[in-house]
């Protein structure tokens, strides 16, 4: 196997700006700074997602995860993350109006190291996204599907399937991009439709479930290893069966300890 690394130096908003249709953005989830350190060399992005609440919480959906719980994974990603781009996703609640907003936007900044934070939502978010930006906070968007919206919306469901759908979407995108953000993750689209999508816009359109025609990728760190087990949806490729291997290594280890076969000499003092 071999293992190439990214280019050693810092990512910055900027770089991440200029790879549009030239170099494809890599970005993955992660919640603490053992998984962050991993992942660091290898990826231009990591996000701290409020799917943790999902993944590792057993929460049914995002939509309890907090601002201090968001803080605190924060701070630990940033504490094992040198080189990439360090994104906080801003959770239900915490930017329901510009003000709270900006409030909130400062405590990631003061209280952590990130780089940037993330929201959810279209043209409706633009003018709170443009209060933001001109305050001094970078901010990435986030259209398609919106999991924080899946109670409201009545579910996960694709979009882009009719013409007013795909109108809705550029209309998002450069609304998006005209508020200062400086990239956009596009989740639960049909491929042709967002690939025209990353096409109505000079910013960076990161697709999640939205093909390949976008200007790169993000996914869950505990669904694209295999860690994740309930189910597997149609959008994530399994690059490790992580479940099953930590299981098996687990069995071994407890096996051992009841048979007595560890600890052994070697690993006794």
């Amino acid at each position: 196997m071999s293992i190439v690394s990214k280019k050693p130096s810092n990512q910055t908003i900027t770089r991440i700006k200029a790879q549009k249709n030239k170099e494809p953005i890599v970005m993955i989830t992660a919640y603490d700074a053992l998984f962050a350190s991993l992942f660091d060399p290898y990826v231009d992005i990591i996000l701290v997602g409020d799917s943790l609440h999902m993944s590792f919480g057993g929460a049914s959906d995002t939509l309890s995860a907090t601002m201090d719980i968001m803080l605190y994974h924060t701070k630990a990603v940033c504490k094992g993350s040198k080189h990439a781009l360090v994104v906080t996703d801003m959770p239900f609640g915490s930017y329901a109006t510009p003000e709270v907003a900006l409030k909130n936007a400062i405590k990631v900044y003061s209280q952590t190291a990130a780089h940037a934070i993330k929201i959810e939502g279209g043209k409706e978010k633009a003018s709170l996204i443009k209060y933001l930006t001109e305050n001094g906070i970078a901010v990435m968007g986030h259209i398609g599907l919106l999991p924080q919206s899946v109670r409201a919306e009545g579910g996960y469901k694709v979009r882009g399937k009719t013409k007013e759908e795909e109108a809705k979407l550029i209309e998002d995108a450069k609304a998006l991009e005209e508020a200062g953000v400086f990239s956009i993750v596009i989740e639960g689209v049909v491929r042709d439709v967002a690939a025209r999508v990353a096409q109505s816009v000079n910013v960076p359109l990161i697709g999640i479930g939205a093909g390949v025609d976008v200007d790169g990728q993000v996914l869950v760190w505990s669904d694209a290893f295999g860690f994740f087990e309930e189910f597997k949806p149609k959008f994530v490729k399994r690059y490790l069966e992580g479940a099953k291997l930590i299981k098996e290594a687990v069995n071994n280890y407890a096996n051992e300890v009841r048979s007595k076969k560890f600890p052994t000499e070697e690993t006794s003092y």
